[in-house]
């Protein structure tokens, strides 16, 4: 691969987590879960990408997200979190709130609608984009950070690519049956080796891949324990109360996702703005990422007594929340103003960019969803 080389203490960095790896891995008789690789590689205290300091979005960082790239966006989301709050309390959580655009731009839409919001928690678990957000955020006197999912919630939760970021256990059928991979090291580098399932793991596969048995031989994918883990502690900190969680991530629900073409499964990194599938490379200084599993998040959702109201793609849930409306708030013959605003639009509904690929999964109790996104609703493919 021919990507950008790191600093040097980025890349010392980088050494001093192989090394910590390296040393646990060999504690644990010389393999270790990929989910343990990845859960180590992206939040290992002050080494990790995400609990490290190095920036992680925008032009200098590794990847772009959809706050980023138009107010637009939040101001969409800010119309449907309006109706949430006018059934149930004026607070909202978001996990993960990048630099903290997404926030602002939530709040301000919400201002101008005329809704009050009383509190606006982020539980954010990386230190530098923490500390981007409490800069960014330091005028909003509601903005208040946790470290964990407060006991008991009403109100709105919005997560924006926080499912594809946390760690997946890798699968691969051999010799007609199901194997994890793990990881060891090899001369000196990391490499996989594959063990048999435990039998948690074989019961997952067999719940959570359509027609496992029937996949080829080779056929490597992922599941996703700890993200139907954090699906089934929302659904209790919402227990007892009223409001809805709004999920937006990039993947597929299961019939779509386990297909026979999907060989390789989907796990992807990203450096510098350059996507690669080498989850070894420079652990500590790239993102690893995984798509989405949807029907696993609804059924983990569900079955922790948490409702799914609706399931569509991001295209019809921005136009469903009003988002051309929004635009055509700008003059068009103001081309200075219109014509970049429209460009991003383009980005986020097109579904040759985001508008197909990425999802939205609301999940809630006792609320009505605008009628717009009942309308849009595609739960059915789940």
């Amino acid at each position: 691969m021919s990507l950008p080389l790191p600093a040097p203490d980025a890349l010392a960095a980088s050494q001093s987590l192989q090394q910590l790896i390296a040393t646990e891995i060999e504690q644990l008789g010389g393999a270790m879960a990929f989910s343990r690789f990845m859960e180590l590689a992206l939040y290992a205290p002050r080494l990790g990408y995400y609990s490290g300091g190095a920036s992680k979005l925008g032009a200098s960082g590794d990847f772009t997200t959809a706050p980023e790239i138009s107010p637009l966006f939040g101001a969409s989301v800010a119309r449907a979190a309006a109706a949430i709050i006018a059934q149930s309390a004026p607070d909202i959580i978001e996990f993960g709130a990048g630099t903290g655009k997404l926030a602002r731009d939530v709040l301000s839409a919400l201002d101008g609608l005329g809704v009050g919001v009383n509190s606006y928690t982020i539980i954010e678990l990386s230190g530098e984009l923490r500390a981007r957000q409490q800069e960014a955020l330091k005028d909003l006197p509601q903005v208040r950070w946790l470290d964990g999912m407060p006991e008991r919630f009403s109100g709105v939760v919005l997560a924006n690519e926080v499912l594809d970021a946390m760690p997946v256990e890798l699968v691969i059928r051999k010799d007609g049956r199901w194997m994890r991979q793990m990881v060891t090291v090899e001369n000196g580098a990391f490499a996989f080796v594959q063990q048999p399932l435990p039998d948690a793991l074989a019961a997952q596969v067999t719940r959570q891949i359509p027609d496992a048995d029937s996949l080829p031989d080779g056929y490597l994918t992922e599941i996703h324990p700890v993200a139907e883990g954090f699906m089934a502690s929302l659904a209790r900190m919402m227990e007892g109360g009223r409001g809805a969680a709004f999920l937006f991530d990039y993947g597929f629900p299961a019939h779509e996702y386990y297909l026979d073409q999907r060989m390789g499964g989907t796990l992807m990194c990203h450096y510098r703005h350059h996507a690669h599938p080498d989850p070894f490379y420079l652990p500590g200084l790239q993102d690893i990422t995984a798509h989405v599993d949807f029907t696993a998040m609804a059924l983990a959702s569900q079955e922790a007594g948490l409702p799914v109201l609706a399931y569509m793609n991001q295209s019809s849930f921005l136009l469903a929340c009003g988002i051309g409306e929004l635009l055509m708030e700008t003059d068009p013959e103001d081309t200075l103003r219109f014509l970049p605003q429209s460009k991003a639009v383009q980005k986020l509904v097109s579904p040759a960019e985001m508008g197909e690929l990425f999802k939205v999964l609301v999940v809630g109790r006792d609320v009505d969803l605008p009628e717009a996104i009942v309308r849009a609703d595609k739960t059915h493919r789940l």
